[in-house]
Parts: structure tokens; C-alpha cells; sequence
């Protein structure tokens, strides 16, 4: 990227990250100087990543989602500068800046988030680790932690020390650090949603299980709500709130899995209508299911099919 000229700099690093991320400049944006670097170490499905930019505005779409095949999750850990208008499940998560601090994503949900100039260290980790502390991966997805809390310091300095040393490492060597780390990001996500460290933890985390599990499979039922999730499943109303309270409420959490559905069905289904779609998930009106889908996605439903089959033809003509 250094080879390009100053005004090419943001596009040719799009296009450098664009297999994984959105990166949005503004028409001033373009207009700027630019830096960016990042190092990237892969082994077996481990992969590391120490970034350095200037500011970026980066978006994970629900059409990029359901054109590619990026499912890991990330942890971003922030050396030096942060983010903040973290975007993630259709809410709006705002983060003040701070010297440091650490941002977990699920790859397989929508994400916005303006990054500062920072450089940044990235895990991008399989499924199967975080599901060890999380019953629920998904439920990972927006969190974040600050500096001030317990673990984090430790955590920045062992990701600093692993950073400056993993060029010299072996391969077997590197593959026990970087698991480590990752090993110690998820505890601390863990830590914070209450669902590692002791009995009452793994109780709460069995609960969360359960209602995740009968909300997945009564999910196209229309009569499917909070209130017949309680009923069914016979649980003290406090306890499963506060389990979904980082979804934004077990109401919320029933919505976005629904639109979730809905998006990838609109691209998998093409021939199947709009209308089809939202009644087969459980939305009581076109007119509901349109309203919702844009709230979530910022566009309507026939708007993002077409913008997700112009994404698969360009693909299918590279």
C-alpha cells in the first residue's frame, strides 16, 4: 500500500481487508493521506493479526454475511486508541474512547463500528472455543470490555507481549500462544456476561441454553413471544430477562433472530415472495416484517435480495 499514491491509499486498503469487512470513506476521507498496516499469522484455524490505521469507518453487512463464507469469531484488542458507535444486533452500542479496550464480534452477524486511529490486535477464533464458556456463541457478538475492568490490563499486556514476540516463534509454540490468549479473551467475555466461574454461573448458563433451544425451534410459529417462552419453559421471569438483557430483551432477541432467518432465506429462496418469507417466520403483516427489516437492516426486504444477487453474480464473474 505504501507504493500507492496518498489519494489511493484508503481505496487500496478497502480493497485489501474487503474479503472480510466493509470499509466506508467518505468522499473527504478520500481526499486525505492515509496509513495502514498489518501482519497477519495463520496456523491451523488460528489466525493473528496486529494492525495498524488511521481512522475507519467498517461495516459487516447482513448481504456480505450471507454471500461469503466468513463465520469466525473476533476479538479485537486495542493497544493504543479504541472504538466507539459500535452498531451490532439492529442496537446502537456507544463505547467512550479509551486507551485500550477489547471488542468481541460474531462474523456471522451485522456490525458497524467507527475504529480510531489504533492499532489493534485480532484473534479471529472458531466456533467450538468460544461455545466452551458461551452455550450461545452468538450471544458474544457486540460485547466489550474496558480497561478498568478485571482481567483486561492482564489481558492487553499479554497480547502486547505476544505480539512483539510471535515473529521468532515456532509454529508449535506460536499455536499455545495465541490459543492462550484466546483462551483468556473468551473467559473474560464470560466472566462479564456471569456465565463462567462457578455453580450459579453454570446454572444461568444452562438456562440461557434451554430458552435459546426452544426459541430456535418455534421460531416460524407467529404465537411465539416472551410470554409463551415463560410459560413453556416454567423459569422465574427476573432471571431469564436478565440472561437475554445484553440482546436488548427477550423480545428483541426472538425479532432479530427472525429477521436473521428472513435475510438469509430472501437470498437462498429467490423465487419464494417477500410476503411467503414473513409469514413463514412468524410476522403477523408484510407490513410489520418491512418495517422491522429495515429498522434492522436499512433497507427493505426486496432491496437487500436484489443488492445480495448483484454481490453473488459480481463473485460468480471473478
Amino acid at each position: 500500500m505504501q507504493g500507492e499514491p496518498p489519494q489511493r491509499r484508503l481505496l487500496a486498503w478497502r480493497d485489501r481487508v474487503g474479503h472480510i469487512i466493509d470499509v466506508l470513506p467518505s468522499l473527504s476521507d478520500l481526499e486525505k493521506p492515509f496509513q495502514a498496516s498489518i501482519d497477519r499469522y495463520q496456523i491451523g484455524d488460528l489466525v493473528f493479526t496486529d494492525c495498524r490505521s488511521d481512522l475507519l469507518l467498517l461495516e459487516r453487512s447482513q448481504a456480505r454475511i450471507s454471500t461469503d463464507r466468513v463465520r469466525d469469531f473476533v476479538f479485537h484488542v486495542f493497544l493504543a486508541g479504541a472504538v466507539e458507535n459500535v452498531a451490532a444486533r439492529g442496537s446502537q452500542r456507544k463505547s467512550a474512547p479509551s486507551s485500550a479496550s477489547i471488542l468481541a464480534l460474531d462474523m456471522n452477524q451485522p456490525v458497524r463500528m467507527q475504529r480510531l486511529p489504533c492499532r489493534v490486535i485480532t484473534f479471529f477464533v472458531p466456533a467450538a472455543l468460544v461455545q466452551e464458556v458461551f452455550p450461545d456463541p452468538e450471544a458474544i457478538h457486540g460485547r466489550m470490555l474496558h480497561a478498568s475492568m478485571p482481567l483486561v490490563p492482564l489481558i492487553i499486556e499479554h497480547v502486547a507481549a505476544l505480539s512483539a514476540k510471535i515473529a521468532s516463534m515456532g509454529a508449535a509454540e506460536a499455536a499455545r500462544a495465541i490459543r492462550a490468549a484466546a483462551e483468556l479473551l473468551i473467559a473474560a467475555f464470560g466472566r462479564q456476561a456471569g456465565l463462567s466461574g462457578d455453580t450459579r454461573a453454570a446454572a444461568r448458563a444452562a438456562v440461557f441454553a434451554q430458552v435459546r433451544r426452544y426459541i430456535h425451534a418455534h421460531l416460524t410459529e407467529s404465537d411465539l413471544s416472551p410470554e409463551s417462552v415463560l410459560g413453556a419453559l416454567e423459569f422465574p421471569r427476573p432471571t431469564v430477562y436478565r440472561l437475554f438483557q445484553h440482546e436488548g430483551g427477550l423480545g428483541a432477541y426472538i425479532r432479530n433472530l427472525r429477521l436473521r432467518r428472513a435475510a438469509d432465506e430472501l437470498i437462498r429462496y429467490p423465487h419464494v415472495t417477500v410476503i411467503e418469507i414473513a409469514y413463514g417466520l412468524g410476522f403477523k403483516s408484510a407490513s410489520d416484517f418491512t418495517r422491522a427489516f429495515r429498522r434492522a437492516y436499512d433497507m427493505a426486504p426486496q432491496d437487500f435480495r436484489a443488492l445480495a444477487s448483484k454481490r453473488i453474480q459480481s463473485r460468480q464473474r471473478v
